[in-house]
């Protein structure tokens, strides 16, 4: 699963998800992206879940490229323990994202099948989602 290498914070404050992804909200490398609706947090958990689904639909032909990267630390606390005595500990990395933003790009495969390996991928995440074409395609 996808985390940092190293941080410089342990811990992260929550943040606020407002506005519009103005950065990473083309389709750059593949033919064709997944672009998000909404805005959440996506669980490294379930961006390896979505990637799995794509290549496995695509039998393992035509490249995918992972546009987002979850570098934001959650902490949680213990079931039943008291309130106060600090921050929990870290318990997953999320990546924060917008509306937008191109969550993942395919390209080597035909329009239908990379329509619906990106289908599967979206059932994976918990934001709603929408197939996008590269500006300049044509079949």
């Amino acid at each position: 699963m996808l985390q940092p290498k190293r941080v410089k914070y342990r811990n992260a404050q929550k943040g606020k998800l407002k506005g519009l992804a103005y950065r990473g909200n083309h389709v750059a490398f593949g033919s064709y992206g997944l672009k998000t609706m909404e805005e959440g947090w996506i669980t490294s958990r379930q961006i390896e879940a979505a990637r799995i689904a794509v290549t496995r639909y695509m039998k393992r032909e035509g490249k995918v490229w992972i546009r987002i990267f979850p570098d934001k630390p959650v902490t949680s606390k213990p079931a039943e323990v008291r309130q106060g005595k600090g921050k929990g500990s870290l318990s997953h990395y999320v990546a924060a994202i917008k509306p937008g933003r191109i969550m993942f790009e395919a390209d080597g495969v035909p329009l239908e099948v990379a329509k619906e390996a990106m289908r599967l991928a979206a059932q994976k995440l918990p934001v709603k989602t929408k197939f996008v074409l590269r500006r300049d395609f044509a079949e």
